[in-house]
């Protein structure tokens, strides 16, 4: 019956993404109408098909090797995902128009600093780094949380790097 449940979490999950992936077609539609520069697209399908089998992993591998549901970690483990998830739609609320999925620059529009940006840089990451590992280990799907772990430390590296700079030439450009 816990395999039943955590599948429809993880189902769950999917459609939130899905709205995710709506409203990021619809910003970049946006973004571009306004000039918009995007940056960093080689590593965007491999996101893709990282984030897609987190989800798909993680359901393998409770059907798969059936680990028992321990309660103390997975209702602590629920309760992260579920803060990730607020976190993330507060990005999505925070930056409306200029959040995507997709690394993005509209030129002249500027740097948002409020909301969860007041206190980082890249609030949106802490969510994804959160979920990544406490989805999979609502129902001990520890294998699914460390391989998506080390891979995403890999693919943030990159995306970090490319939305700094992204970030560096739009300061550069409202520079006197």
């Amino acid at each position: 019956m816990s395999e039943v449940l955590f599948t429809v979490l993880v189902g769950l999950v999917g459609l939130e993404r899905l709205a995710e992936l709506a409203v990021s077609k619809r910003n970049a539609a946006w973004s571009f109408d306004r000039g918009g520069v995007e940056y960093g697209r080689g590593h965007y399908p491999f996101m893709v098909v990282l984030h897609t089998g987190l989800l798909v992993g993680a359901v393998a591998e409770v059907w798969i090797r059936r680990p028992e549901f321990v309660p103390a970690l997975g209702w602590t483990m629920l309760a992260l995902v579920v803060l990730s998830q607020g976190l993330r739609w507060w990005c999505i609320a925070t930056l409306g128009h200029q959040w995507n999925t997709r690394v993005i620059v509209v030129p002249g529009l500027p740097l948002v600093q409020a909301g969860p940006y007041r206190l980082l840089r890249h609030p949106n990451y802490v969510a994804v780094v959160v979920e990544g590992f406490a989805l999979p280990l609502v129902h001990s799907a520890w294998i699914t949380a460390v391989v998506f772990t080390v891979l995403n430390a890999g693919l943030l590296a990159v995306r970090l790097s490319v939305e700094n700079s992204a970030l560096t030439a739009l300061e550069a450009e409202r520079a006197p």
